[in-house]
């Protein structure tokens, strides 16, 4: 087991830096849970990681809708050439089968999946996962936690 890794997010802007490292290093088959209180900046990053990858459409919420795919453009302006799939797994409750029912695990063989309050849900989806556990504090800082599963054991050192 790779030792945890913390990383201080003193900004907003802190969270999309970091969440555009993380994109630039997404890869088909990999997944990110993020997990972290209602305010604590998992949309923020995702829309960073987002950026990273250099995917299609705007990236918000998908709590109603559940999930949302951000293409890459097919001129070859994306970084990785890799879609994001964007998963907010809040109303789900832990129902497995309605999670089951998005078929992410066909979805990662050709995209990054990141789920938010996905921890305890989607960690059978892959053995290359990273958890990112984001903790807001009084000063309204967070902390972001990194911890690495599968192949992400070794990827993670390329993060700041």
């Amino acid at each position: 087991m790779v030792a945890p890794v913390t990383i201080e997010l003193t900004t907003a802007d802190d969270a999309i830096r970091f969440g555009r490292s993380l994109g630039r290093q997404l890869r088909a088959g990999d997944l990110v849970l993020l997990a972290g209180p209602l305010g604590a900046g998992k949309t923020t990053m995702t829309r960073g990681i987002a950026d990273g990858m250099g995917v299609s459409g705007r990236v918000s919420s998908p709590t109603f809708v559940l999930a949302r795919v951000h293409s890459a453009p097919d001129d070859g302006s994306s970084r990785n050439g890799v879609a994001l799939v964007h998963v907010d797994a809040y109303r789900l409750g832990g129902d497995l089968s309605e999670l089951d029912d998005l078929d992410l695990d066909a979805e990662l063989e050709s995209s990054a999946v990141v789920v938010e309050w996905g921890e305890g849900l989607a960690e059978p989806l892959s053995e290359d996962r990273l958890v990112v556990r984001i903790e807001r504090h009084p000063d309204d800082t967070r902390t972001a936690t990194l911890e690495p599963h599968g192949t992400w054991k070794t990827r993670a050192d390329a993060l700041p």
